[in-house]
């Protein structure tokens, strides 16, 4: 499983996100990936690519969250397989908060697809723009899509954990959406069909006549600071900063009120 290939760098990903592995007694155990069956041709792709014997299977059952469920199942039982996606990084049991990107060499956008595949979104607000996503519980994964992202599109995002489940939701919209989806999402790679249908969507947006860009997000500097609590007005400090006043007022609110460090 070489992850500079992109097929095997998306189904890590994918696994990672997904799949399950279990130990059994002695060197017995399995990786199991269950999604629902309108998805189960990238489990026959999962199949293909593996050299081990390996099934597939699909049943029906009732759930919390509707009234039946048709899901389909990828079993692999092999140890050397096991073994190999073990030391790869992916763990035996509970590992939503314990995944990271490999430590190896890997095609990081197909990586990364993977990941979104299986614990992300694409497609469209409901105020028609468009968006991709991913949750996840791993701030290390949470952390690489940033730093990627970033790079790529110069679209910054501050993650953190929301306070009901200790969940990362991670949420990229309009152009830098359509940026990092069109580079995810490329002509020919292994993904979702459902996903990438969407993406190709995406990739056809066009910004609404009138509607401008959100601005980017202002890089607050210690001086900035200094200007801006020094300033007599939050007109002065805006004309100074060339920033708009509201901003400045937001700003000069959380240095008041302790939410961001004073500036030495």
């Amino acid at each position: 499983m070489d992850l500079e290939d992109p097929n095997y760098a998306y189904m890590f990903g994918f696994l990672q996100a997904d799949g399950h592995l279990a130990k059994g007694a002695g060197q017995k155990g399995r990786l199991t990936v269950e999604i629902n069956a309108r998805d189960i041709a990238i489990l026959r792709e999962f199949q293909r690519l593996t050299p081990y014997n390996s099934s597939i299977s699909e049943r029906t059952r009732s759930t919390n969250f509707a009234g039946t469920h048709h899901s389909a199942t990828w079993t692999l039982c092999s140890l050397e397989a096991r073994t190999r996606l073990n030391e790869l990084g992916l763990p035996y049991g509970r590992k939503s908060k314990k995944i990271t990107p490999p430590r190896v060499e890997f095609s990081r956008r197909d990586y990364l697809r993977g990941v979104i595949d299986a614990d992300g979104s694409v497609g469209y607000t409901s105020q028609g723009l468009p968006f991709i996503s991913l949750t996840t519980a791993s701030t290390a994964i949470v952390a690489y899509l940033c730093f990627y992202t970033r790079k790529m599109t110069g679209s910054e995002r501050s993650p953190r954990r929301n306070q009901r489940d200790g969940i990362y939701n991670i949420m990229y919209i309009t152009e830098a959406a359509q940026a990092l989806t069109a580079h995810l999402y490329y002509p020919g790679c292994l993904s979702l069909k459902r996903k990438q249908a969407a993406a190709d969507s995406v990739a056809n947006w066009v910004r609404p006549t009138g509607s401008k860009p959100r601005p980017p997000r202002i890089k607050w500097t210690c001086e900035m600071d200094r200007i801006l609590l020094a300033a007599p007005t939050i007109a002065h400090a805006a004309a100074e900063l060339n920033y708009s006043q509201s901003a400045c007022q937001v700003r000069r609110w959380k240095l008041l009120h302790g939410l961001v460090p004073l500036p030495n």
